[in-house]
């Protein structure tokens, strides 16, 4: 009983080991490209554009919580910020992947649902899904700006995108938890900005 209790703690200790040393090497390489980006998205806010979201999986997830968060609140009571999670309308996923294939179930909804001065936020831990690269190309068509969070080496999207954050792991895990921070200092600094009074 000791000795399993002995490698409960371990795993315990080495999750938040990991994170905190992810979490410092991510801030040591990413600091600059993060203020980048938040600045990116402020000026596209105060223009009345909107915030367009996407990812696979986990990613899915957190496309979703980050809208959730600009939509509703973060911190503070105040009016919404436009943002779309493009993960979250099982009709049109369906349909889209059903008519054209998975991989344009987010370039459809740029499409038709992105315009000029608008951003897309892409999530990745690998930077290579297919369906994100392709969101990407129809945003650039349309000149939306691109921010991606990626993870590993920053995969195909890292070439690609406006700006990209990389979380420096291979662990899925411990970059969607970085990726959650950095969408929560995203929240909590436009609505500061925003909303400061």
């Amino acid at each position: 009983m000791e000795r399993n209790l002995k490698k409960v703690r371990d795993v315990i200790d080495t999750c938040f080991h990991e994170v905190s040393d992810t979490l410092k090497n991510t801030l040591e390489r990413e600091k600059n490209t993060i203020e980048e980006s938040i600045s990116s998205i402020l000026r596209a806010l105060k223009n009345k554009k909107k915030l367009l979201i996407c990812g696979n999986g986990g990613s899915a997830a957190q496309s979703q919580h980050f809208a959730a968060e600009l939509v509703g609140r973060f911190k503070i009571d105040r009016l919404g910020i436009p943002a779309i999670a493009l993960t979250t309308d099982t009709s049109i996923l369906t349909a889209l992947g059903n008519d054209f294939g998975f991989g344009l179930i987010f370039a459809k909804q740029v499409e038709t649902m992105g315009g000029e001065g608008d951003i897309l936020f892409c999530l990745s831990t690998s930077g290579n899904s297919e369906n994100l690269i392709k969101a990407i190309s129809k945003a650039k068509e349309k000149k939306i700006s691109t921010i991606s969070l990626l993870g590993k080496n920053g995969g195909k999207i890292k070439e690609i995108s406006d700006l990209s954050i990389i979380v420096p792991s291979h662990d899925t895990a411990r970059i969607q938890e970085v990726h959650l921070v950095i969408i929560h200092s995203i929240c909590q600094i436009i609505e500061k900005n925003l909303f400061a009074s």
